[in-house]
């Protein structure tokens, strides 16, 4: 009887410790489901502010590209407004240029016209003449030397500033064509004498004048000289 009442009282004390366990473990459990829920709407509330966030610094981004697309469209307009400004000073420093060559080169026309070409006392000298065609009403074309004396016309054109081939290609084009005498039909049956002037020319470019019968008048030691004369001939 004595043993049984002994296992009783073990039995009652593991029971005992067990119900504590088991209550215990119920405290350890809710705290662990109130720390994880807890964790939970943390990791809920970090989520929705880092979308936030997300949002606004996508929002943000948005608007500095909107901003830089803006700014890059009113930098290129600025370089067009910029680039046509500097092209029409280019265009307006040519110009004058040009100008300032036609001036250096009139005042010798005479003297090669008479050293070089047989000219007497000239009929006719002039500068920058612009003249419409007679057939071709749309036609308007400019003449920067134009020098007449008897059986003889002188045209000379001058170019200022970097050469171009198509310069010296139109030029020619337009002495093969016959077009000159169409111009100034009062020249006609009179001997034309081509002059292409610039204040530098390269051999290439004198070449290729030589090969197309037109005189080629540049800068020489002290003034403008044909440096062509050999290779075209010299006209008496």
């Amino acid at each position: 009887m004595t043993e049984i009442i002994e296992r009783v009282s073990l039995l009652e004390e593991a029971l005992t410790k067990l119900a504590y366990a088991q209550f215990n473990l119920h405290i350890e459990i809710d705290r662990l489901i109130r720390d994880g829920q807890a964790s939970r709407e943390r990791s809920e509330q970090e989520m929705t502010d880092f979308k936030a966030e997300m949002r606004a610094s996508r929002e943000r981004s948005e608007q500095e590209m909107v901003d830089f697309k803006a700014e890059m469209a009113a930098f290129k307009d600025e370089m067009r407004a910029d680039r046509r400004e500097m092209n029409k000073r280019w265009g307006e420093i040519a110009n004058r240029l040009g100008t300032i060559v036609e001036d250096i080169v009139l005042p010798n026309i005479p003297r090669i016209a008479c050293e070089h070409f047989g000219a007497g006392a000239l009929e006719f000298i002039g500068a920058r003449i612009r003249k419409r065609h007679p057939t071709e009403p749309d036609r308007m074309r400019e003449f920067d030397v134009v020098a007449a004396w008897p059986g003889s016309v002188l045209f000379n054109e001058t170019k200022g500033g970097a050469m171009r081939p198509e310069y010296l290609t139109s030029f020619a084009a337009f002495i093969q064509s016959g077009d000159f005498f169409r111009f100034f039909p009062e020249y006609t049956g009179r001997r034309l004498i081509p002059v292409f002037s610039a204040l530098a020319l390269a051999e290439s470019d004198i070449r290729y004048l030589s090969r197309e019968k037109i005189y080629a008048l540049t800068m020489g030691d002290e003034t403008m000289e044909i440096v062509n004369l050999a290779e075209v001939g010299q006209l008496r």
